[in-house]
């Protein structure tokens, strides 16, 4: 008898109800079904007592495999993921940039280490319970894999997949996509499923629910510095217009980084360092007695002074354009890339649950601009701006 063999799926199971749902439908689909667990972190010193420490996730998603009855194994990426993730975050935050450590995590981590882990399990795809779908284009016999936005706009996490290339994107499979979020509630509890009414976790990737600032200050040391108020009547905000020679010194002008400086404004209170606050920023800078709140503006590693301006229509937070170094640029459809000279007209956001805003791409020899119809507020370098056609996600790019 030769029956053909059935695919080997391994799936991510983080101990949620997406990634327990994720593999019961393989399951149900004929797929043969792994589920391996991820520890990428043990340092508990900073995660927050009892809150979904990883534990408890990978008791989960064994019951859930038990369950399921599909072989289940953990696997330690912990020094792949500090020396990835967490090297990399604090890098950022020195540089005075605000890393986005989920989109990392999914290129570098579940993409890469993890998928090749699994590719040596003798894989033929690895899957996993985000919210969003693959498509396949064929042309010449030739396959090109589409990133679309999954089918639960609330839900949508095409975003955190932004860095994937086709090669990963060709191994991958994301069978919850198709679906609304209690949708797979819904299937999970008529499956029996102990993830069922797990709440979703909120912690950065895998970590746990880490406190941020707390984490930044076991290695980033605190170090006392002034808040600065920039008034909405500042120069720069309000410069002439200029005449331009090209669009291209346009858009450097409209990407430009105000620099803001000391005698700029007022002192309004002071921090304990300011690699430990972020654009758009409100909360965490107490200083009372404004008429609306302050946010911050902008930050300075260097001289470790926060900048900031009275509430959220300050013109200190908008700008219409950013740009993208060409090291930084990536492309998940590699056939659309734009070459110097061209533009395209795209849909873009610069940050997860951002809802989709126009915007033009300017390819230029340096890198890409991005300018959008809209001012966008608190465009924040370091992390990823991501664009797409329609539902479909074609590239990405570091904000520099």
């Amino acid at each position: 008898m030769n029956k053909t063999m059935k695919k080997r799926v391994i799936v991510g199971l983080s101990g949620g109800v997406d990634s327990s749902v994720a593999a019961y439908l393989l399951k149900e689909q004929g797929y043969e079904v792994i589920g391996l667990f991820m520890k990428n972190w043990h340092d508990d010193s900073v995660t927050i007592s009892d809150e979904c420490p990883w534990l408890d996730d990978s008791n989960d998603a064994m019951l859930v495999a038990e369950k399921l009855g599909i072989p289940f194994q953990t696997v330690d990426l912990s020094e792949q993921y500090k020396e990835r993730i967490v090297d990399y975050m604090f890098n950022e935050y020195e540089k005075g940039r605000t890393p986005n450590p989920d989109v990392l995590c999914n290129r570098e981590i579940k993409f890469d280490v993890f998928m090749k882990i699994a590719l040596d399990l003798g894989a033929d795809y690895v899957a996993t319970g985000h919210y969003c779908r693959k498509g396949t284009l064929t042309e010449k016999g030739k396959e090109t894999y589409q990133l679309l936005s999954g089918k639960d706009n609330n839900k949508d996490q095409s975003y955190f997949l932004c860095q994937l290339s086709q090669d990963q994107l060709a191994k991958a499979l994301f069978p919850i996509g198709e679906l609304q979020k209690p949708e797979v509630r819904a299937i999970a509890a008529e499956a029996d499923l102990i993830t069922a009414d797990k709440k979703d976790s909120q912690g950065l990737c895998f970590i746990g629910k880490v406190r941020l600032p707390e984490f930044l200050q076991q290695q980033l040391k605190p170090k006392q510095g002034d808040i600065i108020e920039i008034p909405k009547a500042f120069g720069a905000y309000n410069e002439d217009k200029k005449d331009f020679d090209s669009k291209e010194e346009e858009l450097e002008y409209l990407a430009r980084k105000i620099k803001y400086t000391a005698t700029d404004g007022d002192v309004v209170g002071t921090h304990q360092g300011a690699h430990y606050f972020t654009k758009g920023q409100r909360k965490g800078l107490s200083v009372g007695g404004k008429v609306e709140p302050l946010f911050v503006i902008d930050t300075d590693v260097e001289t470790n002074i926060i900048y900031t301006g009275q509430g959220k229509n300050h013109p200190g937070l908008y700008k219409r354009a950013l740009f993208v170094s060409n090291d930084e640029l990536h492309w998940v459809r590699e056939d659309l890339q734009l070459q110097t000279g061209e533009t395209l007209e795209v849909l873009a956001r610069i940050r997860y649950r951002q809802a989709l805003e126009k915007a033009t791409l300017y390819k230029v020899d340096s890198g890409l601009y991005v300018e959008f119809e809209n001012n966008q507020s608190a465009i924040t370098e370091g992390q990823f701006v991501a664009w797409y056609l329609e539902d479909e996600l074609v590239g990405s790019g570091v904000i520099s």
